[in-house]
């Protein structure tokens, strides 16, 4: 029988130092934990109503949770399609549904979500839907080259109002001692890799992660909305 688990988590979303508006939007609850990035004359509707599409999912049947997680993402594109059609604003979507044991991913865009296991490991679970992580797949581009490349900010994918784009969908083993961090770009793209290494493995609470990781965002110009979950798995009980 899977270890019953539970998770301790805090998010927070700031403006940055650049953008007048905060198109990004963040959430965490006992099920749910979720960043969207919006984009477009209506891209704080668009990430705002992604999530709450999510949101309304009470509950997630671990033996049936590829067909929830189909049904997720079918609700969160029509919200999207129902804000953002008009005007083609649109928004990523990274966000994790939680059955006590598993967690089931749902991403699209270049918003981002990392695993600190338990042994200290850090890796990086989705992959950015960009032209630049498709140059780099196909060999045409290196990393190094990529972070700085004009362009490394176009999306390929994201919810928007022509309902094709479909999502990332999977399912995932979560044990204690793991810790997940889902950003959006402003901080992925922003802060260093090494720094972000060191908060999410030395800062031991969520909530204190979050608050630095904005920070370091912020000291680092803040050119973009930035936003982060955070979150622990452990033991329930």
């Amino acid at each position: 029988m899977p270890q019953k688990l539970e998770i301790r988590y805090a998010t927070r979303s700031e403006n940055g130092l650049v953008r007048e508006s905060n198109q990004d939007a963040a959430y965490a609850d006992s099920h749910l934990l979720a960043v969207a990035d919006g984009y477009g004359p209506s891209g704080a509707s668009a990430s705002a109503a992604a999530i709450e599409a999510l949101k309304g999912i009470e509950s997630l049947p671990a033996g049936d949770l590829l067909n929830v997680l189909d049904e997720a993402v079918d609700q969160a594109g029509r919200a999207v399609t129902g804000v953002g059609g008009a005007d083609e604003s649109g928004t990523t979507l990274t966000a994790m549904l939680w059955t006590g044991s598993r967690l089931g991913l749902v991403h699209i865009g270049d918003s981002r979500a990392y695993l600190r296991t338990a042994s200290g490991d850090i890796f990086q679970v989705t992959t950015d839907h960009t032209l630049v992580q498709s140059m780099v797949d196909d060999g045409r581009l290196t990393p190094e080259e990529a972070i700085v490349h004009p362009q490394r900010a176009l999306l390929l994918r994201a919810l928007w109002g022509n309902g094709e784009d479909r999502p990332d969908v999977r399912l995932h083993d979560a044990e204690a001692g793991d810790r997940y961090l889902l950003c959006s770009d402003g901080l992925s793209a922003v802060v260093p890799p090494e720094d972000l290494r060191r908060v999410i493995l030395t800062v031991g609470e969520p909530e204190d992660a979050v608050r630095e990781l904005v920070d370091l965002a912020i000291a680092q110009g803040g050119p973009d909305n930035v936003s982060c979950v955070v979150a622990d798995v452990s033991a329930a009980g």
